[in-house]
C-alpha cells in the first residue's frame, strides 16, 4: 500500500483504468484487471486521502477521514438494488471527507469525484434530511440566513463553482420567507463545487495543494450548515 509521501498524482494508467471499465463494465473484465485497479485506482486515492486529510483539518478541524475502502474512498461496486444504472461498477474515484460521527450522506463534508475525463470538487450537504430541511428553513429566514446568503455571493464572485437549480419549482405553503432567500429555500440540499475538465494537477502530487485550494473556498458552507442545521 502506498503510504502518504508517495502519492505522485493519479497517472494516466489511473485515467486508462477508468476508462476501460466505462467501456467494459462487468465482472469478466474487471476481474482481469483486478491488479491494475490496486495498483492505478485504490492505491493512489489511498495515499493522495491519507495526505489531503491532516491537511484539510487545518482548515476544518472537525472533519473526519479514513484512508481505506468504505471509509473516504467509496467502493468501486454500485448498489444496483434501487439505482437505475444496473451496471455493476462505478467507472470513476469517489472521495468523502466528513463532519461527525458517520459519514453517511446526511452530513456535510468535502467531496472529490474523479472520472476519466472531468473532475468535481465541492463541498456542502448533498441532501437533508426532512428534519434537516426545517432546520435549514428556520435559519434561513433569519439573520444566519442572511449570513448564509453573504457567503454564498463570495463564493460566487470567485466564479469557478457552481450550486445547479432549486430542487423546487416553488416554495411550499406555509414558509415565510424573505423575497431574496426564496430560491434558498427552495433547496433541498446545499453544497457548491467546482466541475470541469481534469486539470494537469491531477498528475502530480500538487494535486493536493490544487484541490485544498477549493475546499478552503468552499469551507464556509460546511461551516454554516455544521452550526445552523447539524449541530
Amino acid at each position: 500500500m502506498m503510504s502518504a509521501q508517495d502519492f505522485a498524482g493519479f497517472t494516466s494508467e489511473t485515467f486508462a483504468f477508468l476508462r476501460g471499465l466505462a467501456a467494459n463494465n462487468n465482472k469478466t473484465w474487471f476481474d482481469a484487471h483486478r491488479v491494475e485497479y490496486q495498483r492505478f485506482y485504490v492505491e493512489p486515492a489511498l495515499a493522495f486521502v491519507s495526505e489531503l486529510g491532516p491537511r484539510l483539518k487545518q482548515i476544518a478541524p472537525d472533519v473526519q477521514f479514513e484512508p481505506r475502502i468504505n471509509g473516504s474512498l467509496f467502493r468501486v461496486n454500485r448498489d444496483v438494488r434501487f439505482a437505475l444504472d444496473k451496471t455493476p461498477y462505478k467507472p470513476h474515484i469517489d472521495l468523502w471527507f466528513w463532519y461527525g460521527a458517520g459519514k453517511g450522506w446526511d452530513k456535510p463534508g468535502f467531496f472529490l469525484r474523479l472520472l476519466p475525463e472531468e473532475l468535481i470538487v465541492g463541498a456542502g450537504l448533498h441532501k437533508f434530511t426532512p428534519s434537516q430541511l426545517t432546520a435549514y428553513r428556520e435559519a434561513l429566514s433569519g439573520p444566519s440566513g442572511a449570513e448564509l446568503a453573504e457567503l454564498l455571493g463570495s463564493i460566487g464572485t470567485v466564479g469557478r463553482y457552481a450550486m445547479g437549480e432549486p430542487e423546487l419549482a416553488k416554495l411550499p405553503r406555509g414558509i415565510a420567507m424573505p423575497v431574496e432567500r426564496e430560491g434558498l429555500a427552495r433547496r433541498t440540499s446545499l453544497h457548491a463545487m467546482y466541475q470541469g475538465p481534469v486539470p494537469p494537477q491531477a498528475a502530480a502530487s500538487g494535486f493536493v495543494d490544487w484541490c485544498l485550494a477549493l475546499y478552503r473556498d468552499l469551507a464556509p458552507i460546511n461551516e454554516w450548515l455544521v452550526e445552523a442545521v447539524v449541530q
